[in-house]
């Protein structure tokens, strides 16, 4: 059948409109889907971690039907391969292919670094779940940028506090030499000369070299009164092995922030007996909310969890009170960085606040490891907010 001028034209104005009506529901369809951006490392020494990290996000949202703030969560990830040369391309991908609401990672402190960059020049949402630079918080504090785990300063600070009440006067340093390494040597230092105590020498080695031998022959011929170190990951495992097997962990205390021993106790074995670690999360924890979120973990992902898991579990908690403020909205930025801010967070660690550079407000605990177990000592320090030195928020 022939169809004249306007008969051609009225069908071509039907097709367009119900293109147009396809589309605008397509669009609708896709807001009702929160999309959270998971930026962590899936392969490499740090691949544990952001397993872990992903695990404990996905379980607060499964907790809670599958949804945050009432809406649907789709996840998009991207293993960053704790590359710094690879963060702001793998970060791009997710806020401009995939135009996530919400991008969530690093452990990497260098990834972080260049994350943080590419939130604030796109406006888009980031919580930290793990990487610790004093930057994010400090310099480079943002608008975007929120933090659900620590500062370096945090768990160093107060080690090197713990390390001079202990009565140590003499202390040697060892570390990777990247960010997270030199500043948690430097808040280590400030707390631990604050209690007149001396830094005989800072030690460091390339990441992720693990040719530890070197340092544990000088550190025995130096006889400091202890050792502080900073590592994590698989790294950490073959350090406390080392350490042992050189048989320093007999007459020398090792001190360290809990990273050290979180997540790699059954790797380390024996040898981790008696290290003592300062962290913002510790197994024991006597509240309900860390005995459900222990019994959750474990049923759902059939092992226990970490400082980690805690970490990605806030994560979500925090952009939950997010989105629920904006009503399922993930287009009122403004409304969700309010309510973030503002947040009081009920963690399997305590509870916690924000400060004003958004970072978590946290007892930090002394914890020491006996039979494969960080054995909660106490609390080093009660509410310890992170100075944020050069944040201009």
């Amino acid at each position: 059948m022939k169809l004249n001028h306007k008969q051609f034209l009225n069908k071509v104005t039907f097709a367009s409109l119900l293109l147009a009506v396809g589309s605008a529901m397509s669009g609708a369809y896709a807001s009702e889907k929160v999309k959270v951006g998971l930026m962590l490392p899936e392969t490499g020494t740090f691949a544990a971690l952001g397993t872990a990290i992903s695990n404990g996000f996905k379980l607060y949202v499964s907790e809670n039907g599958g949804k945050l703030g009432g809406k649907e969560v789709e996840y998009f990830q991207v293993d960053d391969e704790s590359d710094p040369a690879k963060a702001t391309e793998n970060a791009n991908k997710l806020i401009k292919r995939d135009k996530v609401d919400v991008l969530v990672g690093t452990v990497h402190s260098g990834v972080a670094l260049a994350m943080g960059k590419v939130s604030r020049d796109n406006k888009t949402l980031l919580i930290v779940p793990n990487a610790g630079a004093d930057e994010l918080t400090g310099p480079l504090c943002s608008p975007y940028l929120f933090r659900t785990s620590f500062s370096m300063w945090q768990p160093s600070f107060a080690m090197g506090k713990v390390a001079a009440e202990k009565g140590n006067k003499k202390v040697v340093t060892l570390t990777w030499n990247y960010a997270a390494g030199k500043e948690a040597v430097n808040g280590f230092k400030e707390g631990f000369e604050a209690g007149g105590g001396k830094v005989m020498k800072e030690m460091t080695l390339s990441f992720p070299n693990v040719e530890f031998q070197p340092f544990l022959t000088e550190i025995a011929s130096m006889k400091p009164d202890a050792v502080y170190v900073f590592f994590a990951g698989a790294g950490a495992a073959k350090f406390v092995k080392d350490y042992a097997a050189a048989g320093l962990n007999k007459t020398i205390p090792l001190y360290a922030t809990g990273f050290l021993t979180e997540g790699t106790l059954e790797a380390i074995g024996d040898a981790g007996d008696g290290v003592f670690t300062t962290l913002h999360y510790a197994d024991g924890i006597d509240s309900k909310v860390n005995k459900d979120f222990r019994t959750n973990y474990a049923k759902k992902y059939n092992m226990q969890p970490d400082v980690y898991a805690v970490q990605g579990y806030d994560a979500a908690q925090l952009y939950a009170v997010g989105i629920a403020a904006a009503g399922g909205d993930a287009s009122k930025q403004s409304v969700i960085i309010k309510a973030m801010q503002s947040a009081k967070i009920e963690s399997p660690r305590g509870s916690f606040t924000l400060s004003k550079a958004h970072n978590p407000i946290q007892n930090i605990y002394l914890r020491q490891v006996a039979n494969k177990e960080n054995k909660l000592i106490g609390v080093a320090v009660e509410a310890l907010a992170d100075p944020a030195r050069g944040c201009k928020l």
